[in-house]
């Protein structure tokens, strides 16, 4: 017989005022003292709340028109650290870096835990931001909090519920094999600095599936984090059927990538209305190897220049963040069947000494189009010691620096009148070994070149 768990037991009004986390919490710790089972929100009730802690083998459940609503005041937010029981640790860092500081729901070594249900988890951003301008709001205190951060927990599942409103990151599971992600919903204001729908960081055998996610940064970012460093690499990814709105990136591996990446396969992704694509971002030591993507329809156009990125529906780029970093390797990486519209096109960059290599675009389309009022001409190299915002034409295929790229069965197209930077089909530097074949590029203008390589080897 399973074991069902209510706040209202502990003292939880519902009411959307009264604060609720020590009722919800003594249900929670009740629940896995008895071996797991399920705590129940509602239907129709909004539960205000400091911070709560996932266990062991507990399954935080929302009914269909409960609210989880997070609370406004910042000392009610746990703080993590290897020891959720100890109230008093230190700040542990800075969320880009390292750990959060912050967070509302929080999990360790809470292995089968799991937030399921159709209810919705508002984490309440507006209560830590402030406005810069009408395209961009940002924290008024730095670091805000994580929404849900599980650290080192194994086996669990987030399934059907929506997460709204996140101040920072949205899901950020650390150190956790066997994870799955679920149609879920993620919806974040599109001007929210630092609001990024799942962050998968340092974790292992992870399935993104059937989810709906807008939000202010990346949609899906795969992470190997310095702070979680100690938990290997990032490993054994599926993403799949999902939709995806971005004003960064909709789905990237990187810029947090100390550790590896590899083994990664995302298919059947619609992206719209996004200031970047499919990105592959390598600034620290980690390395990128074996990533497909298939079967994915990408539509870009730039937000504001407060955004990385500038349209561009496809970039992979390997640069040093800084002087005191190397980075890292990136190789055997698959574009299959995908269809990119929108203000630029494919971006491929790295330093001539450490060359991307074996990248394949089979049967994909690139259609280059000006529909916002922001600049084009520009390719977004951040962040780098090296390189910032690089004006220049924009090409449908720009490869600098790279080894055995092939495109094949693929196909550039031009909106009815070109913008003026918009030039080549294919725009190629310092590539060893690329191999063209039966693909389609029309010019950007009647009796215009389609292709410029300069110190190119060809192999077909």
């Amino acid at each position: 017989m399973l074991n069902f768990f209510e706040p209202e037991t502990y003292g939880a009004l519902g009411d959307g005022k009264t604060n609720d986390a020590k009722a919800i919490q003594a249900a929670i710790d009740a629940c896995e003292e008895n071996g797991g089972g399920t705590v129940v929100l509602s239907g129709g009730k909004t539960y205000y709340s400091d911070s709560i802690a996932l266990k062991k083998n507990v399954e935080l459940h929302l009914q269909k028109g409960s609210v989880l609503r997070a609370t406004s005041d910042i000392d009610g937010y746990i703080r993590p650290c290897k020891r959720i029981n100890d109230p008093k640790t230190a700040l542990v860092g800075n969320p880009v870096t390292g750990k959060p500081s912050f967070v509302f729901i929080y999990g360790y070594e809470a292995d089968s835990c799991s937030i399921t249900g159709e209810g919705t988890i508002d984490a309440n951003c507006y209560a830590f931001v402030e406005r810069k301008n009408e395209y961009y709001v940002t924290g008024n205190f730095y670091p805000r909090p994580t929404t849900i951060y599980i650290e080192k927990s194994h086996h669990i599942t987030f399934r059907g519920v929506t997460i709204q409103n996140a101040p920072f990151w949205t899901l950020h599971p650390a150190g956790c094999d066997d994870v799955l992600i679920s149609e879920i919903r993620i919806l974040n204001p599109l001007d929210v600095a630092n609001s990024d729908g799942i962050d998968p960081d340092h974790c292992s055998n992870v399935r993104i599936v059937g989810c709906h996610i807008q939000c202010a940064d990346d949609c899906i970012c795969l992470k190997t984090s310095k702070g979680n460093a100690e938990y290997g690499p990032c490993e054994n990814i599926v993403i799949a059927n999902c939709t995806l709105t971005s004003t960064s990136a909709a789905i990237k591996i990187g810029t947090e990538g100390v550790g590896d990446f590899r083994n990664v396969l995302v298919s059947n992704c619609v992206i719209s209305r996004s200031n970047r694509g499919l990105s592959i971002q390598i600034r620290d030591g980690g390395n990128v190897e074996n990533v497909t993507f298939s079967d994915c329809i990408i539509e870009t156009r730039r937000f504001c220049s407060d955004w990385w990125g500038t349209a561009e529906p496809i970039t992979i780029t390997c640069f040093r963040r800084d002087e005191n970093t190397t980075a890292g390797h990136i190789r055997n990486v698959k574009y299959l069947n995908v269809t990119c519209r929108g203000e630029n096109g494919v971006l491929i960059a790295s330093s001539p000494e450490n060359p991307v290599e074996d990248v394949v675009f089979e049967n994909c389309s690139v259609h280059l189009t000006k529909t916002s009022k922001w600049d084009c001409g520009l390719y977004d190299l951040r962040p780098s010691i090296d390189h910032g915002i690089e004006e220049t034409d924009n090409a449908a295929f720009f490869i600098r620096n790279a080894k055995n790229v092939r495109i094949e069965k693929s196909t550039v197209s031009w909106g009815k009148e070109p913008y003026a930077h918009y030039r080549f089909a294919l725009a190629g530097e310092n590539i060893d070994g690329l191999t063209l074949h039966r693909n389609r590029f029309a010019p950007a203008r009647e009796g215009e070149e389609t292709i410029s390589l300069t110190d190119v080897s060809k192999t077909q």
